[in-house]
């Protein structure tokens, strides 16, 4: 599973012309869901994300996670996250986990990450979205839960 997280002041998700989610301060997640993934890796990338010091302390230091000061959490589905192209110059996403299964892991994900954070908005699975971000930084970190 791989997780890129954004430090932002906003972000929203536009879909058909309509607003879906929209966060003020927090992070923008894009999750790609491996075909091989397992709760392990949920458990692994839910704690990063909940844990991450990507914020400012009074001293301007990183040192604040998006729970210690109640940031939210915007989290969108991308497969492309698994795009290959070390071959050639069209992504491969033979790593990707198949739509049909990835839907219902990347819901159990959502569900979860719900369950332990109350500041959690997310974009439409499998839709065409319009992703819109003031990043903050900016801040950019890549989580890859690789075993």
């Amino acid at each position: 599973m791989r997780a890129l997280a954004q430090r932002v002041f906003q972000a929203s998700v536009i879909v058909d012309g309509t607003l879906v989610s929209h966060i003020g301060v927090g992070l923008l997640v894009f999750l790609g869901i491996k075909f091989d993934d397992t709760s392990d890796d949920t458990n692994y990338i839910i704690r990063k994300l909940l844990n991450l010091r990507v914020f400012p302390d009074n001293n301007c230091n990183m040192n604040k996670s998006v729970v210690d000061v109640g940031g939210e959490i915007l989290l969108v589905s991308q497969f492309t996250l698994y795009g290959d192209c070390r071959k050639g110059n069209r992504p491969s996403f033979a790593k990707a986990m198949p739509p049909e299964k990835a839907k219902e892991f990347y819901a159990n994900f959502l569900d979860r990450l719900k369950s332990e954070y109350k500041y959690v908005k997310d974009g439409i699975f499998g839709a065409d979205m319009k992703v819109s971000l003031v990043n903050d930084g900016p801040v950019t970190i890549f989580i890859d839960s690789v075993r």
